[in-house]
């Protein structure tokens, strides 16, 4: 079932193309193995979104979080328990994301490791 919604939005969207910066430069995009780590978050296989795309976990994470503080400070009538860091996890995700291309790139580069073909 999880195959033929994601088929469905690999054709809505048109995502499955080859990725134009890895074609002209040899290099990873900062959001390359974000589809396929949110195919796994899908799978419930965390381990391997995590090694996909970082990024797709820290969000789901950042939105349950959000969630549950939410209905706490409903819940509760507290609203200060409503999280309202939305920078800082801006910043982190951001982080996240320079890490994870800067990491993959090395690799790449200097290492001749490409990560992203070994994790499939």
């Amino acid at each position: 079932m999880i195959n033929e919604i994601f088929g469905f939005i690999k054709k809505l969207l048109g995502i499955g193309m080859p990725c134009a910066f890895h074609s002209l430069t040899g290099l990873y995009c900062p959001g390359c193995g974000g589809t396929r780590a949110v195919r796994e978050l899908l799978y419930g296989d965390l381990r391997m979104s995590f090694q996909y795309h970082p990024l797709v976990l820290y969000g789901a994470a950042v939105v349950v979080l959000e969630l549950v503080s939410w209905g706490a400070s409903r819940m509760f009538r507290r609203p200060w328990l409503h999280i309202r860091q939305y920078n800082l996890f801006i910043l982190i995700g951001a982080g996240i994301v320079v890490a994870n291309w800067f990491y993959k790139n090395y690799m790449l580069v200097f290492r001749g490791v490409d990560l992203l073909p070994l994790l499939k």
